[in-house]
């Protein structure tokens, strides 16, 4: 049974290290797309395909987790996106290097509800 070739996803409107991703994907030949809403230059090469999605919350990570794969990697820094890639049986790197993994998600996802609840609480306290 042949496996599918490993694909990069590249959450790219915030994405501090699309050169490096680039350099990384082209030295193992790596299928990479490039998501934003918004035109950006990307390396001429057919291993490296800019897609621009409609501007709009999710438009881009709503791209990404339906394309994502098994065995494919995302680089995001978006929480709720690395969730759903995993989902999907792919990888989520944050642009750090720090990969998403189903045991540090839980906390990724409920860290920013739960300081939103602290600073609710603080501010009624404050009244």
């Amino acid at each position: 049974m042949d496996q599918k070739p490993i694909e990069l996803f590249i959450d790219a409107d915030a994405c501090p290290v699309k050169d490096e991703v680039y350099k990384v994907a082209q030295r193992y030949g790596l299928k990479t797309w490039v998501v934003s809403n918004a035109f950006m230059m990307i390396p001429t090469s057919p291993m490296v395909e800019r897609v621009i999605v409609d501007a709009g919350p999710d438009v881009a990570d709503d791209w990404i987790a339906e394309h994502v794969a098994p065995g494919d990697v995302a680089i995001t820094n978006d929480t709720p996106l690395a969730e759903r890639v995993l989902q999907a049986g792919a990888h989520a790197i944050a642009p750090n290097g720090k990969p998403f993994t189903e045991d540090s998600i839980g906390s990724a996802i409920a860290q920013p509800a739960l300081m939103e609840q602290i600073r609710r609480a603080a501010g009624r306290e404050r009244v």
